[in-house]
């Protein structure tokens, strides 16, 4: 039974060899006091994983060994890189950690427990050589005084999955990253009072943070439907802002790639600006995106966007490159 640390099929080996050759082109190279790359990446029920390169139909789950490596080849061109959907069961995490290296380490939640919570864990994959934590790491809750307001979208009851808040250092430069997972309900109204609680919490957060030069940033899976409805509204409500050009990237492997915007318009990455629309922010952002790895992996297989999500995720990895002050 071969192992994540075992050398790969020579089908394999080349295949990972063009998807790397690929990622040098599409992505910005990490530069040593110049750039800090961020990430954001719902990894589908990140959990166990098949000893077998490439698992087989009757194989469970459809995760195998040549999946962990092309997530490592995406996640390793990052500083930091906040993953939702990991579950009870750590071996995928174990074992993408064993390709990253020695050089990378992580900080997560616990399970959330009941139903809502779907037994996940957010976690921060980060590159030592690049940053190192600054000493914050919480889990986020709201007042009790918020669950008592009146009103229809009022919070009734705390975060579904606890956003998962953690602080950074590069160089001179000290930022907090906020992740979250946004319950989805029954009907999409039902995640209108989460999202407006965490857009409150955040604003009032942010306006402290500011005093003291930090940064702070959300990402994650916010459960939007579509740029401009009333949970992108619920989102935006008190100030959260996106760039632009990852208001024109898809989300998922099912997004209309024409409208990437019209649906499942699910991850994002946001900041707070002041009311000239100045970021509050010391870092200058400089760019962001996606990568699609559809087309890079399992190249000789006849896989479905489906199944391929399966074995890998059925949302994209979102990214955005800073420049330090």
């Amino acid at each position: 039974m071969p192992t994540i640390t075992d050398v790969p099929p020579a089908a394999v080996s080349s295949e990972l060899k063009a998807f790397r050759q690929h990622l040098d082109t599409l992505l910005p190279q990490k530069k040593e006091g110049e750039n800090l790359l961020i990430a954001t990446w719902n990894l589908r029920a990140f959990a166990s994983v098949t000893r077998a390169w490439t698992a087989s139909e009757k194989d469970s789950p459809k995760r195998d060994l040549r999946a962990i490596l092309s997530i490592s080849e995406i996640v390793c061109r990052f500083d930091v890189i906040a993953i939702q959907e990991v579950k009870g069961d750590l071996r995928a995490l174990r074992d993408l950690l064993r390709c990253l290296g020695d050089d990378w380490a992580f900080l997560m939640t616990d399970i959330t427990l009941g139903g809502a919570g779907n037994a996940e864990r957010m976690a921060f994959l980060f590159d030592t050589r690049r940053l190192k934590p600054s000493g914050l790491a919480c889990e986020l809750v709201v007042p009790l005084e918020w669950l008592g307001e009146v009103g229809p979208d009022a919070l009734r009851q705390q975060f579904a999955r606890t956003p998962y808040a953690v602080s950074f250092k590069i160089g001179a430069s000290t930022f907090i990253l906020v992740t979250l997972h946004v319950t989805y309900g029954e009907v999409s109204a039902d995640r209108v009072p989460e999202l407006k609680g965490i857009a409150r919490w955040l604003s009032d957060w942010a306006r402290q943070e500011d005093e003291w030069s930090h940064n702070l940033i959300a990402l994650g899976d916010f459960n939007i439907d579509r740029r401009g409805d009333a949970l992108w509204q619920a989102f935006t409500s008190s100030g959260l802002f996106t760039p632009d050009d990852l208001n024109k990237v898809p989300r998922t492997v099912f997004s209309d790639q024409g409208k990437p915007d019209k649906g499942q318009f699910y991850d994002q990455i946001a900041w707070f600006e002041n009311a000239k629309g100045v970021p509050r922010l010391n870092l200058t952002y400089r760019a962001g995106g996606y990568v699609d790895f559809l087309p890079w992996v399992y190249t000789e297989l006849d896989l479905t966007k489906s199944a391929k999500s399966y074995r890998i995720s059925d949302h994209f990895p979102l990214w955005a490159e800073f420049l330090l002050a």
